[in-house]
């Protein structure tokens, strides 16, 4: 998530099981799971394919594994020792929280300090494929003496693993990361209230405007969004702009802003421009603070029922349902992002966290086996019972993970994930050209005209670019 822990009743549909989760390109990836046995995982037996799988072949050695403090550690944690049973890997952890994570893997993958890492599968990936700092997987995903036949490599969406497939939009691309946890972006709202959910875009604006013109001096609004000026809120904001985008093609790695090659920026697209009027109008709705306003800010205020919608990343939902810490627990309601007109697609964006083998790694082998290991079936159903984003489609009818959470919260989500495309930009120096677009949001959110904020925010992107 750019939050970034950032940064899911209803089980999957056979008919999402047989699309997939749509690829970067707006068709539908193949990614029907396979029906074969989990690898052996602390909770379920060994198929009879895993147990002829040598997974004693690196016993004795020992790998580290830098991690962000997360709650796809903490669930992963417990099946650790399971591991070491198995396989005879003893693995060191060392978990730093996230303002210090992002620096310390800066540092340790330049080295030979890490075996396995937490790796942000965006740009930040695109950069260290581009510095020759990670490993790339595909070779051990395709060599049967490392990879366990019943791994089914196919049950994450294609979709999924674009942002660290390199080189982007190559044919012959490998896989630089294994998705651990996904979010996506989605519509959450306070029935308390909202009677009825908006058919569509406009009318969540609408609706909206009229809760904060009723209740805002009450200090409930109508809508909190993130409003910073930061490249952080990218992610989210991509979401409501793909919803507009619509399934229109957008490859790798220029995403939907570029018309296919850099010096192409199209901010005047006619359903970019929409999506950041979108964006920006419904932030307007928000509290008087509300360019101030990052993700911490607007989970919290929503968490206590001060705001009728929110829309962020869909790893929130599983803390509104818990009493102790939420004060609309039981009172929220889950929806796919609002189409732009009543009866139409909705569509979204996504952000996964994955893991990495840096270049640098000496144990590589063994790590691999711990990557495989953690994001088998059976583990990616059980850790993902923590996280509420488990990236592998048979989650999605594994009672493991769908009993763990709220009924309708899965089903949005599977919804969600059937049209959800990457939110993620493979440009090195990205930063200053998020912040053109992000200007421009902010721009209608205080009342610029869209038009007018979309031309210039284009001239802004193409300049930033040109850098």
């Amino acid at each position: 998530m750019t939050t970034r822990w950032r940064r899911a009743g209803g089980l999957l549909s056979l008919a999402f099981l047989a699309a997939g989760c749509a690829g970067q390109g707006g068709s539908p990836a193949p990614s029907t799971a396979s029906g074969a046995s989990q690898a052996p995982s602390g909770s379920s037996a060994a198929s009879a394919s895993a147990a002829a799988f040598d997974w004693k072949k690196f016993s004795g050695t020992e790998i580290t594994f830098l991690a962000n403090e997360h709650p796809w550690t903490d669930g992963m944690t417990p099946q650790l020792q399971a591991f070491t049973d198995a396989t005879g890997i003893k693995v060191n952890v060392q978990p730093f929280s996230e303002d210090l994570y992002f620096d310390k893997m800066e540092q340790t993958i330049r080295g030979s300090g890490a075996d396995v890492y937490f790796l942000p599968m965006d740009s930040t990936a695109f950069d260290q494929y581009s510095a020759g700092l990670i490993e790339p997987l595909t070779p051990y995903i395709q060599d049967s003496a490392k990879t366990a036949a019943d791994y089914d490599f196919a049950d994450f969406p294609t979709g999924f693993l674009a942002g660290a497939q390199f080189p982007p939009g190559d044919s012959n691309a490998q896989v630089y990361g294994i998705p651990i946890s996904f979010e996506t972006y989605i519509l959450f709202y306070n029935k308390n209230l909202v009677t009825t959910p908006p058919a569509d875009f406009d009318q969540l604006i609408a609706q909206a405007k009229q809760i904060t013109a009723e209740k805002g001096s009450r200090g409930i609004s109508g809508a909190v969004m993130r409003g910073i000026r930061s490249d952080t809120i990218m992610d989210t904001l991509s979401g409501v702009v793909w919803d507009a985008f619509g399934d229109r093609q957008a490859p790798t790695p220029y995403g939907l802003w570029f018309d296919g090659a850099w010096d192409k920026p199209r901010l005047t697209d006619a359903g970019v421009c929409e999506g950041l009027t979108n964006y920006g109008q419904l932030l307007a709705t928000g509290p008087a603070n509300r360019l101030a306003i990052d993700w911490p800010d607007a989970n919290t205020l929503f968490s206590q029922g001060k705001a009728a919608f929110f829309i962020d990343a869909s790893l929130f939902g599983p803390s509104y349902e818990d009493a102790s810490t939420s004060q609309i627990a039981g009172k929220v309601g889950y929806a796919a992002l609002p189409p732009v007109e009543s009866g139409g697609k909705s569509f979204t964006g996504h952000w996964l966290w994955g893991l990495g083998i840096p270049k640098g790694s000496t144990k590589k082998d063994a790590a691999w086996y711990f990557v495989q290991w953690m994001t088998n079936k059976a583990n990616t159903s059980q850790i993902g019972t923590k996280t509420g984003g488990a990236p592998r489609l048979s989650s999605y009818t594994d009672p493991v993970y769908t009993a763990s959470l709220n009924p309708d919260y899965v089903s949005t989500v599977n919804t969600a994930m059937q049209t959800s495309r990457t939110t993620v930009v493979l440009k090195e120096g990205w930063k200053d050209g998020a912040l053109a677009i992000v200007d421009t949001e902010l721009a209608i959110a205080q009342g610029t005209d869209p038009t007018a904020a979309c031309a210039k925010g284009n001239d802004a992107l193409k300049a930033a670019i040109s850098k």
